[in-house]
């Protein structure tokens, strides 16, 4: 069968490495917009000999090409039937597209070197990490950018030394990044350069929780409803700053990430793998870390958006500015996670017109008064039955002791 591909999927994205025209023709068949793997790098984690001549002649005579995955793209993938190869995480295939046949399909045969040689696997998904983490530092930038807030302005404008030292640590890692696009690797020079900065990153992430947590711990001490307008109020603004920070320290992670899996590459290249998914955890735990945070402040203003709602007949002023606060940091943060790739919903409260407020207000009132009204008729009849009664029964007592006096009467008569 002509037109054989090789496939590649760590689950962030998909590798498609063969003829250049075979991998181009197939990327556009399915419609996957892709960027170049640079699977050139991999010659050097070989040593020498026959069989590692052949492999890195293979490397040199294929195009490789990578894909990020979006649960659409995803999709498109499964029905190629990738499969578990024994580098942890790490599924691939072979397809083939026959003359005749438009679609491409899974090829039942033995796999190319590329997909049996267990260290090019490794060496695959290690690039394939750097290509996902650097997506994501692109998409970070652009998300900077987008809020109009540019961080670094946010750090000089504090004055805390945790922040200061953020500063000094961006530029170094720049620097770095700039050096391995033009040098190709990372040397141990190089690397010594930044190997500090992953302490620093930590402690102005960790800060920036803290504010945040700071500043939802605030939202609920608050009672009075013209006290949550200000807090929310100011919370737009302080939220969004801090969100900007924890995004430049996310990115700067990712490069430090992407420095250190190059200079594992250069170093020790069979520890790549474990590295790699070592990363991977880290990162996540990074991830869950700043979600439970984010959620944890949009959940308390959601809460203050309620509360606000519930007296906007007495605050009809306040209470809207409090919803309206509440929907843009939610809208912040729901922007926020899905540039760092954390799935959350988003649902916005309406504020509350007084209107319908009053509109409420009155129903429930008059509903309350026909039930009392109800109740006054109904107490009243009862009122007046047992007054009935209580005068049928004094009539009926009066009558009778007239006929006894008038017995008693009758009977002095006759003896007298």
């Amino acid at each position: 069968m002509d037109n054989e591909i090789q496939l590649i999927s760590d689950g962030d994205g998909l590798a498609v490495i063969g003829n250049a025209t075979d991998v181009e023709r197939f990327l556009v068949s399915e419609g996957l917009p892709s960027k170049d793997l640079g699977l050139q790098r991999l010659k050097s984690v070989f040593g020498t000999g026959a069989a590692v001549a052949q492999t890195g002649s293979d490397i040199a005579a294929n195009s490789s090409r990578w894909v990020k995955l979006t649960n659409e793209s995803a999709q498109r993938v499964k029905k190629f039937g990738l499969m578990e190869s024994k580098t942890p995480g790490v599924s691939h295939a072979m397809v083939g597209k026959p003359g005749s046949i438009k679609s491409w399909l899974q090829i039942e045969k033995g796999a190319g070197s590329l997909l049996t040689n267990p260290a090019l696997l490794a060496g695959a998904a290690g690039i394939m990490a750097q290509l996902a983490m650097q997506q994501t530092m692109d998409e970070i930038t652009d998300y900077l950018a987008t809020i109009d807030e540019k961080v670094d302005d946010v750090l000089r404008a504090q004055k805390d030394a945790v922040l200061a030292r953020m500063i000094g640590v961006d530029l170094v890692i720049e620097e770095t990044m700039t050096v391995r696009e033009q040098v190709g690797r990372v040397s141990e020079v190089t690397w010594s350069k930044v190997q500090a900065a992953p302490t620093t990153i930590a402690e102005t992430q960790a800060y920036a929780l803290r504010q945040l947590d700071a500043l939802a711990e605030k939202m609920e001490r608050k009672t009075k409803i013209g006290d949550l307008a200000a807090t929310a109020k100011e919370a737009e603004s302080t939220v969004r700053e801090w969100l900007a920070v924890l995004a430049r320290c996310f990115q700067l992670q990712d490069a430090i990430a992407v420095l250190e899996l190059d200079r594992v590459l250069d170093a020790s290249p069979e520890e790549l793998d474990g590295h790699r998914l070592g990363l991977k955890a880290a990162r996540q735990h990074r991830l869950e870390l700043i979600s439970r945070s984010t959620e944890r402040l949009v959940a308390r203003m959601k809460a203050a958006a309620g509360a606000a709602n519930a007296k906007v007949l007495l605050n009809p002023t306040a209470s809207p500015a409090v919803v309206q606060s509440s929907n843009q940091v939610a809208t912040g943060v729901h922007d926020f996670h899905g540039r760092l790739g954390i799935e959350s919903g988003r649902q916005s409260a309406e504020a509350r017109r007084w209107v319908d407020a009053a509109t409420e207000a009155r129903d429930k009132a008059l509903e309350t008064g026909s039930k009392g009204v109800g109740a006054a008729i109904s107490l009243g009849s009862e009122t007046l039955d047992r007054a009935g009664s209580v005068t049928d029964n004094l009539s009926r007592g009066i009558a009778e002791r007239a006929r006894r006096w008038l017995g008693d009467q009758e009977e002095r008569n006759e003896k007298g």
